[in-house]
């Protein structure tokens, strides 16, 4: 077994990320992303039993953006992806990177114990983890 087949996504992970409420308007969606330079938000659960929601900046372009809707007056909750498809700290990144090709995207929460601890996407597995291989 080499190197590169126990990186682990916690290893990889980027622990960069913003945690905001569905009813958070696109616009400081936006002005979020654009401050903390982010390609993606995850949005808050609601309560216990509910689950995390992400929204990329692609989202806003198709859903917002080349729809003519206001950011002013569209919410997070309208565009996001609920529930948000969130992999463990101590998975496999060569898994990972299997998981974001059988469903189509390229990031995703880290999720640990019930809490984000971090994102991680193609570039992190990639950039981060294939240095180490």
């Amino acid at each position: 077994m080499n190197q590169r087949d126990k990186v682990r996504v916690r290893d990889v992970m980027s622990s960069t990320y913003v945690v905001i409420d569905g009813l958070t308007t696109v616009q400081e969606g936006i002005t979020l992303a654009r401050e903390h330079q982010l390609k993606a938000l995850i949005v808050d659960k609601r309560h216990e039993d509910d689950e995390y929601g992400i929204v990329l900046m692609n989202d806003i372009a198709k859903k917002v953006l080349a729809k003519n809707r206001s950011p002013e007056r569209t919410n997070i909750y309208e565009i996001m992806t609920k529930p948000a498809l969130s992999v463990d700290p101590d998975m496999n990144v060569k898994y990972c990177a299997r998981l974001f090709e059988r469903f189509g995207i390229s990031r995703a929460p880290v999720i640990d114990h019930g809490k984000v601890i971090g994102m991680v996407s193609y570039n992190n597995i990639v950039i981060n983890g294939m240095a180490r291989g």
